[in-house]
């Protein structure tokens, strides 16, 4: 074990002595250690928030001009864009995705840099219409200290979409990355330093999210948290901040349809499928896993379908001919495999996949792409999986699939795919979640709000929404007219309010 590298924390601007406990890191297709990583314990966690609070307050970043900030962020995406290729191989191999998608996904991150930074520069204020001889100017501010837990499944992506706002809106941000990849997120620190950003504006602290997750949360003097997870860890954050005040945006699980009519092309209709289903392994918030395919098409879709799902070429995330990586762990192999004993149980019919597996040695957390038969309301039709487990459902019209795409808890994401207009619009209209597309899935955008209804979450990265939640509004009232004349012995033209 003394052979694995070792990767800290990045605090103040340097990395940290490792902690007396670590936790290693395993790249998830071999099962071979990768780094050891520091298990940050509450006392630490604890000096890292103080030393932040005096950073917001005495840093040039907060009072920093739009100008400086846009020269900063958009060099820091210019040195990522640069040295992309490093992150893409880390990415790979703490997750064990395929190569191909990790370069595809990893080419477009700097572009949320680049944004924030551009909408940082051109955001404006507001006058607002005030009765009288008054001007009222409304301007946005930064928070404060903010705390960004994020998730294994797009590592860098989804960290940058929270630190690109949180950072463009001047705010001292404080990233704790999921532990089984927390890698490429370390990395960033020595880069957004070389573009130029002050010591301590950005803190990335590594852990167990059960305990230094939750010890950043429960902080009180935090101004901010913002989590991509489960609704579990949700909940058990949520009353904590509550109490302290703390406001949340959270991305959480989701079940999206993809809604399959019959005027769409057989072969592209499974091709929509098969992107929606089994891009990352199905480890995404909008995983298209419920299949709901009209009844005209159903037949020829299936038999296609699961002709093309065999056909997937599984292995070695490194090989740029692998189309199915591993799965972030062991606990994710039993939950898909969990999933597929309950389908079967409730009659539904395993049409291809449905074990688990590895490579050729015997190691990594590999399971099948699996198609399963089921009905609307079956277990694996209406909760996530968060793996390679895709439910198959018949629908008999467009009203029952949009009912049947609504009746879950999740509000996430959701694809139609039709060559009818009215129909498209119609069905878009009728499913209720916070992003809907319409012959297309996994479409994202630093301009374009994501984020979910119900138990999806609330709030919204990417766009406007995410960046001015990273502010609040300050109010100035500037009296040119309005004399205060209220208590004088002959009170005339009086203003109260």
């Amino acid at each position: 074990m003394s052979d694995i590298p070792h990767t800290s924390s990045w605090v103040d601007g340097q990395y940290t002595p490792p902690t007396s406990t670590t936790i290693t890191v395993l790249n998830p297709a071999t099962e071979i250690p990768l780094a050891t990583i520091n298990a940050t314990p509450q006392e630490t966690v604890n000096e890292i928030v103080t030393t932040s609070l005096k950073t917001f307050q005495t840093s040039p970043w907060r009072q920093a001009d739009a100008s400086a900030r846009f020269t900063i962020l958009s060099k820091a995406a210019t040195l990522l864009r640069a040295r992309i290729n490093e992150f893409i191989a880390l990415e790979t191999a703490q997750t064990g995705r395929p190569i191909r998608e990790m370069r595809a996904q990893l080419s477009r991150i700097p572009e949320w840099l680049e944004y924030f930074a551009s909408l940082a520069r051109v955001h404006e204020g507001r006058v607002t219409p005030f009765k009288g001889a008054v001007i009222n100017t409304l301007t946005r501010i930064p928070l404060g200290v903010v705390v960004l837990i994020t998730p294994y499944n797009h590592p860098l992506l989804i960290a940058m979409k929270k630190i690109g706002a949180a950072l463009a809106a001047g705010n001292v941000v404080i990233v704790k990355p999921s532990e089984l990849a927390p890698l490429s997120v370390l990395r960033l620190g020595p880069l957004f330093q070389d573009a130029g950003l002050p010591d301590g504006v950005l803190q990335i602290v590594s852990g167990y999210g059960r305990d230094t997750g939750k010890y950043l949360c429960e902080h009180p003097k935090i101004a901010k948290i913002d989590l991509t997870g489960g609704i579990a860890t949700y909940r058990a954050i949520a009353p904590i901040a509550a109490l302290n005040m703390v406001p949340m945006t959270a991305e959480l699980g989701g079940k999206a349809p993809v809604c399959l009519f019959p005027s769409m092309n057989v072969a592209t209709a499974v091709k929509a499928a098969l992107f929606a289903g089994f891009i990352a392994s199905g480890q995404t918030c909008v995983t298209g896993s419920r299949l709901l395919v009209h009844s005209d098409l159903y037949d020829e879709f299936k038999a296609l379908l699961e002709e093309r799902v065999r056909a997937f070429r599984m292995g070695d995330p490194t090989d740029e001919r692998t189309q199915i990586g591993s799965v972030i762990s062991a606990a994710a192999v039993e939950r898909c495999a969990t999933f597929v004993s309950r389908a079967v149980a409730e009659g539904g019919k395993v049409l291809c996949g449905g074990n688990a597996t590895t490579n050729a040695e015997g190691k990594g957390f590999f399971f099948e792409p699996t198609i399963i038969e089921t009905h609307a309301t079956s277990d694996l039709a209406c909760n996530e999986v968060f793996g390679p487990v895709i439910a198959l459902v018949r629908c008999e019209s467009e009203e029952e699939i949009v009912r049947i795409a609504n009746d879950t808890p999740y509000a996430l994401g959701a694809s139609v795919w039709t060559n009818d207009f009215t129909q498209a619009h119609q069905v878009a209209d009728g499913i209720e979640a916070g992003i809907v597309w319409i012959n297309g899935h996994h479409l994202n955008d630093p301009s374009s709000p994501w984020g979910g209804f119900k138990e999806s979450g609330l709030g919204k990265e990417n766009g406007i929404e995410a960046y001015e939640s990273y502010t609040k509004v300050k109010s100035t009232v500037m009296n040119y007219g309005v004399a205060p004349v209220w208590f004088d012995d002959e009170v005339a033209g009086a203003r109260y309010g």
